[in-house]
């Protein structure tokens, strides 16, 4: 009978994971995040599509021209002319000419979008609340400082 084949260990003691053991935890913790924002999106609203709420995440930073905002958002122009275009149908975003360059429209957020936008965040923060409130201490301990290290993680 032939043993089974040697696992690898996780850690080295000298340098942390394993190149393998990191290139496993990179796939859960992808498919986590992944889950984790699938779900927060289903439960907070209907009222926009996810990509609409993007775009009035990004304007909420900065008013922009449609151009700026399709290379922030990494989408064709003609896309996000479309994406604007529902979101001023709704009453959230307005255009208004670029004093610099008349040929150019610069978007801004109305009224509306700024309440829809706390709307959504205080829904998603709600239902991600009841989760990690069923937690236990130390499990609310180690997302607290996972999330710390995720964000960096995010803006590298």
């Amino acid at each position: 009978m032939t043993p089974p084949p040697a696992r690898s260990p996780r850690r080295t003691a000298e340098a942390g994971l394993t190149p393998a053991a990191v290139s496993r935890l990179a796939g859960e913790l992808r498919l986590a995040c992944m889950r984790i924002s699938r779900r927060v999106r289903f439960e907070s609203t209907d009222a926009i599509a996810p990509h609409q709420f993007s775009v009035l995440n990004r304007l909420e930073k900065a008013p922009c021209t449609p151009g700026e905002l399709a290379e922030i958002e990494r989408v064709s122009a003609p896309s996000m002319t479309r994406t604007v275009g529902r979101l001023v149908e709704l009453g959230l975003v307005e255009r208004t000419a670029d004093p610099s360059d008349r040929r150019q429209v610069i978007l801004s957020l109305t009224p509306d979008a700024l309440t829809l936008l706390r709307d959504i965040r205080r829904k998603r923060d709600a239902w991600m609340s009841v989760r990690v409130g069923h937690l236990t201490p130390a499990e609310q301990d180690i997302l607290e400082q996972a999330a710390v290290i995720l964000t960096r993680v995010a803006n590298e």
